[in-house]
């Protein structure tokens, strides 16, 4: 049975048990367990690499012990042992005595996760199915990962307060142009299921590690926020190789009030996709100073990330609708901000369509870099692929289609999707960073007595050409032009 084939049984699997309602729930199902038989590959790995090594989960709750065996516990006895026994054992793991230690990772992941299946002889099957799954081979692994990351498109519940999976052709694009370095702090303060987390994980281990030192100091300095799925977080960067996930936390990162993060806070690099369009419960903007006081989401978190940066090294990428462009009021104060602060060098602004089928609303990277301010601020329209006019869910976004802002992002000129503007025409304009682009082609508008004639003459040759196709088919077809065809 292929992979994907084994993925799509499962989740019908799940569909037959009267206790997963819904997508999210056979996402949240699918997690937990998908985090243990991972975390048991990697467990059986470390102990032949290291003879000490001690998991911190207790053998008989590991994986390999009570799910690797098809013919092992099922029904009421396994539901028995992985709502009473299985659960209540991980959720109440020790702290270790080294802060973000496996069993607290473990521990974080287990708080946040649920047994919803009501069948132990469901269960059994989907576990059966799993173990299928060898992510010790990477021909497994690899293909996966593809399809981990479709599991989320198709299983996640998007568009809840403004949550959307980010196309993972505009996480690359939007690392790459972040460039995180080894020795950085990387952060996604609103990591949802861990895509920037991994893509800036993969960037820095293909160009820069080389040694098992410079791997652990990559892990450690990757950094991650979530209060809801958390788990699927975790359960991506242990498949992605990370270790000890630790570093990821289980939380809302706006709650901290600003005037509580210290030095010790700031990070070079932040690349997100803020939720937007939704709002946070009341009681979060008094985190904030005043003026800057909204409980709009996306607001808040820019604020937040120009406060997190590194003064002279702090680097950032932000996925933002236009409303934010085009917003006013707190908007303005905070584009006022990030002006000022920050040097806005790059706004790509993105077509409709690219966070399809969630939803259709116009989105924009921002690229800025603190410690300096904003002199002239680069747009670059991105067009749809030739022939195509919109995105869905069967036709995404591609990499490859980033190819030209990465080559026009060193030399930059002005062409008909780039162009820049000056600060002082921002000012003036009232931070109002919805412009439009003056080098577009411009469609001709041609006279309509002109365009009634060419249609009239091709109506013409169109008439013509038929009437002359009537009298090639009545000269073949008649009796004469047979007989001679025939002697």
């Amino acid at each position: 049975m292929s992979l994907s084939t084994t993925i799509k049984s499962i989740q019908d699997v799940m569909r037959k048990d009267v206790g997963v309602d819904g997508d999210a729930q056979r996402l949240g199902q699918l997690g937990w367990m998908l985090f243990l038989k991972i975390f048991d590959d990697r467990d059986q790995e470390r102990e032949l690499l290291d003879a000490g090594y001690v998991s911190p989960i207790p053998r008989d709750l590991r994986w390999c012990t009570w799910a690797a065996n098809p013919e092992g516990i099922t029904g009421d006895a396994l539901l028995e042992f992985v709502n009473g026994v299985l659960f209540p054992t991980l959720k109440a793991l020790p702290p270790s005595p080294r802060a973000g230690d496996a069993s607290d990772v473990v521990r974080g992941v287990f708080e946040d996760a649920y047994n919803y299946m009501k069948s132990g002889t469901l269960l059994r099957q989907v576990v059966n199915r799993i173990n299928g799954i060898d992510f010790n081979r990477s021909h497994d692994r690899h293909l996966f990962n593809d399809l981990y990351e479709q599991i989320l498109r198709d299983l996640q519940s998007a568009g809840n307060a403004g949550e959307y999976y980010t196309p993972r052709a505009v996480t690359q694009f939007m690392v790459e142009m972040a460039d995180p370095r080894l020795g950085e702090k990387i952060m996604d303060p609103a990591c949802g299921t861990g895509g920037f987390l991994v893509n800036a994980l993969e960037y820095v281990r293909g160009r820069e590690v080389r040694t098992v030192e410079q791997e652990a100091q990559l892990q450690r300095s990757l950094f991650g926020v979530e209060p809801l799925p958390h788990l699927l977080c975790t359960t991506n960067l242990l498949l992605h190789g990370m270790d000890v996930p630790a570093q990821v936390r289980r939380d809302n990162t706006l709650r901290i009030p600003l005037s509580e993060r210290t030095a010790r806070d700031r990070v070079e690099v932040i690349v997100t996709n803020p939720p937007f369009g939704g709002e946070e419960e009341h009681g979060i903007e008094d985190s904030f100073p005043a003026k800057f006081r909204t409980r709009e989401t996306a607001d808040l978190f820019l604020v937040l990330i120009i406060h997190l940066l590194q003064k002279d090294t702090g680097r950032a990428a932000v996925v933002l609708p236009d409303g934010f462009l085009f917003g006013e009021g707190i908007k303005t104060r905070i584009k006022e901000k990030l002006l000022e602060e920050c040097n806005l060098h790059t706004i790509v602004r993105l077509p409709k369509g690219v966070f399809a089928p969630y939803t259709s609303i116009h989105t924009n990277l921002l690229f800025f870099a603190k410690g300096k301010k904003t002199e002239e601020v680069w747009f670059y329209e991105h067009p749809y692929p030739a022939g195509q006019k919109s995105y869905s869910k069967t036709r995404p976004i591609r990499s490859e289609e980033f190819d030209a802002e990465r080559a026009w992002w060193n030399a930059r000129q002005e062409n008909e999707h780039a162009w820049r503007v000056p600060v002082e025409e921002i000012r003036r304009r009232n931070y109002n960073l919805d412009i439009k682009n003056p080098n577009a082609a411009v469609e001709e508008y041609r006279d309509p007595e002109e365009l009634l004639a060419e249609y009239r003459q091709i109506l013409g040759e169109v008439q013509e050409a038929r009437e002359a196709l009537k009298r090639e088919l009545a000269t073949a077809l008649e009796p004469n032009a047979v007989t001679e065809a025939a002697a």
